[in-house]
């Protein structure tokens, strides 16, 4: 009896030293300081008596281009990066940021949702048939999947285009940014696309300023979601603007002119900036 006892007294000793072990050990040569405590750099103040021209854009960012990667990976989270979803889901259900999301898709951000309703979106139930051992029959099992990173590939993002005239400058600001998620059928096929719920950008920049993303050039020089978003480092083409009936390009373009309209869009706020300083 005494033996059992000394036997797990060590067995314990050995499990606390393997953990504070475990803790003292650095995956790398230095410590990571500047990431997790930077802050977002506040925008220049604005005024309306300053903006002369200004232009809402609903933009869809596609993650299977090789550009947009840096937000899709890693589909797992590892030690010093997450993907753009990883980093909104954990945002979400810690309360730092607020998702938006009615029966129709909540770009306006009227209706806030509850960490239970995010909760029961983040996983959903889904039927496996399993064979009986001793009758052969497929009988039904509930299995739980979790909505992964693997499930996002594409992204919407409102922004206003405006020119101000006391900086001189055109200018662009990421007004919200919405997840959507993959549909798939019995057999696997995809089949479209549903918008999860909205953000308010503004109040993502302070989580997304201490996220990383990976620099293919140089692992000591990493950039931030923050970085990526604001600096226009991904790639992206129009779905929507302004418009008086508040349509979308693909309620009245298909296919390749969809695209040439995208394009025309994008080419007009180029012109714009490019006439206001021709002479």
């Amino acid at each position: 009896m005494k033996n059992a006892k000394k036997l797990i007294v060590v067995i314990a000793v050995l499990l606390l030293a393997s953990d504070l072990f475990a803790q003292n050990v650095l995956d790398g040569v230095y410590i990571k300081e500047h990431t997790p405590k930077r802050r977002f750099i506040p925008y220049t103040p604005l005024r309306e008596a300053d903006v002369m021209w200004s232009r809402r854009i609903w933009r869809t960012v596609d993650l299977r281009e090789k550009i947009n990667h840096v937000l899709y990976f890693p589909t797992s989270p590892i030690n010093d990066r997450k993907s753009l979803f990883d980093v909104i889901k954990t945002a979400l259900l810690t309360g730092q940021i607020t998702a938006y999301g009615s029966p129709l898709t909540d770009d306006e951000f009227k209706f806030p949702m509850t960490k239970s309703e995010l909760e029961g979106m983040f996983s959903k139930v889904d039927t496996n048939y399993i064979p009986d051992l001793e009758t052969g029959e497929m009988i039904p099992t509930p299995v739980k999947i979790e909505i992964g990173s693997q499930d996002i590939k594409q992204y919407w993002i409102k922004e206003d285009w405006f020119f101000d005239k006391q900086r001189s400058v055109l200018d662009v600001r990421i007004i919200g940014i919405c997840p959507l998620r993959e549909n798939k059928g019995d057999n696997g096929e995809v089949r479209g696309y549903s918008p999860m719920f909205w953000l308010y950008y503004p109040e993502c920049r302070p989580v997304f300023a201490n996220a990383e993303v990976y620099n293919r050039f140089n692992d000591a020089e990493r950039r931030t979601l923050e970085d990526v978003l604001w600096k226009r480092q991904f790639g992206s083409y129009v779905n929507k603007e302004s418009n008086v009936y508040d349509r979308s390009i693909a309620e009245y373009k298909l296919g390749l002119d969809a695209l040439l309209e995208a394009e025309k869009i994008k080419n007009d706020i180029f012109e714009l900036e490019h006439d206001l300083w021709h002479f």
